[in-house]
């Protein structure tokens, strides 16, 4: 049965999206291999457009083609408004998201590099527990609708997370990092090496005065602030009614050090792409530029609503329909070297990573977070680790003048890369008041 022509025979516009994911992954914990998995996930997802209206439906069995297709054209009777058509075919250009070496990883392979990443983290801190998770997987997904669109995608993910506790006492410490990468990185064990400063600068501790200070995020840190920005950024909520920017395109709302982009064309990178996951090419997004608003992000039914083309941030599993998400989100760094910046704070805090990242009423850009592990300066040096404290704030207005931003960036979490970026005053609840 040719699917795509039986849904076009009977509502004239249709989308098929076969998935095929083949992973492979390894994990331990306390310090141990605990799992390795095999697994592969195949099915197909059928999106329609009749009388207006959009249905969806997805399967694993592939065999099932013409109950899938039912299921797709009974949605549609109760779906949402479609005020768009799926996607033309656009050449898109050649992005690197495939490669052998990462695909052809064997398990042995991984549970070495499992065991590489603890040796580092534990020659520091023999005491510490790491939780690693590592996983190499092969996606194919080719995307086909009624206009003659008919796109292959494939990409080779690899994503090493790794968590360390340390506990003493009373006292408990909670770091991780995480690399994200479609092509082999021969520099894998810096995260770990990254972890294990972290432990290394936490052995002392210093006593903080809850108040208003300076504050430097690091690109961990920063996601604090970036997170909710993405939330008003983010078409969807455009469309919604609920970003507190919906109407303040070309206005300079922020410290004009400020850039920031969407690029889903960088090759090799953790969302990188050829297409979206509605065959609608890829590209770079300047969502603000030196301060000044540019843009959001959109899929075709936002884009559609907004009465604009969509920028190519359709994003979907399987068995979920397509929304507008961020690809590789990257703020520009600055000028500024961290050496220097930290050496001109007087007092102030270094925030490493909070909990809690995207709870609470985030879509205005309001914050407030416990902070994992924060350190703090004094007289423009590193002095110990600060427990205790929790930060907040609104976004909108920290970011409208800021004490500086590093020449130094990093890639967190597989698709984020920030700076180091001082917020000149803010404020700082907390503190354990206990210096060693």
């Amino acid at each position: 049965m040719d699917i795509l022509k039986h849904l076009v025979d009977q509502c004239g516009q249709a989308e098929i999206m076969v998935l095929r994911d083949e992973k492979t992954l390894v994990e331990f914990e306390a310090n141990q291999l605990k799992t390795c998995t095999v697994a592969e996930t195949k099915g197909v997802a059928v999106r329609v457009i009749s009388a207006g209206k959009q249905g969806f439906a997805a399967s694993s069995d592939a065999r099932s083609l013409e109950r899938l297709a039912s299921n797709a054209l009974d949605s549609a009777s109760y779906g949402d408004t479609a005020a768009f058509s799926f996607a033309a075919p656009v050449e898109a250009r050649a992005i690197r998201t495939y490669d052998g070496t990462v695909a052809e990883l064997s398990i042995e392979r991984l549970v070495s590099m499992g065991r590489e990443l603890a040796d580092i983290v534990l020659a520091v801190e023999p005491d510490a527990r790491c939780k690693i998770a590592i996983s190499r997987s092969v996606v194919d997904k080719n995307i086909r609708n009624h206009r003659g669109l008919n796109v292959e995608c494939r990409s080779s993910p690899l994503s090493i997370y790794m968590g360390v506790d340390r506990i003493e006492g009373d006292d408990m410490l909670i770091i991780s990092d995480q690399l994200g990468t479609t092509v082999w990185d021969d520099d894998y064990l810096a995260l770990a090496r990254r972890l294990a400063e972290k432990l290394r600068l936490s052995r002392r501790t210093a006593s903080v005065k809850p108040g208003r200070m300076p504050v430097l995020f690091s690109p961990v840190g920063a996601l604090a602030l970036s997170m909710p920005l993405c939330e008003g950024l983010n078409g969807k909520e455009v469309c919604k009614g609920n970003s507190p920017i919906a109407n303040k395109v070309g206005e300079r709302l922020f410290d004009p050090r400020i850039s920031i982009v969407d690029d889903g064309t960088m090759n090799g990178r953790f969302a990188s792409s050829a297409y979206d996951d509605e065959g609608v090419p890829r590209r770079r997004n300047a969502l603000i530029e030196n301060g000044r608003l540019m843009g959001f992000i959109y899929d075709l039914k936002t884009a559609a609503e907004s009465g604009i083309e969509s920028t190519g941030n359709a994003s979907r599993g399987l068995f979920s329909p397509a929304n507008p998400a961020f690809t590789n989100l990257c703020i520009e760094p600055g000028e500024t070297p961290l050496a220097e910046i930290i050496a001109g704070m007087d007092e102030g805090i270094i925030v490493e990573d909070v909990l809690g990242l995207g709870m609470g009423n985030t879509i205005s850009g309001v914050f407030s977070n416990p902070v994992a592990l924060a350190f703090k300066v004094e007289h423009g040096e590193i002095v110990g680790r600060a427990k205790g404290l929790s930060i907040a704030g609104n976004v909108y207005e920290l970011l409208k003048e800021l004490g500086a931003i590093s020449r130094e960036s990093e890639w967190v979490y597989g698709a984020n890369q920030a700076p180091y970026i001082l917020i000149p005053d803010m404020s700082v609840a907390g503190g354990d008041g206990a210096g060693s």
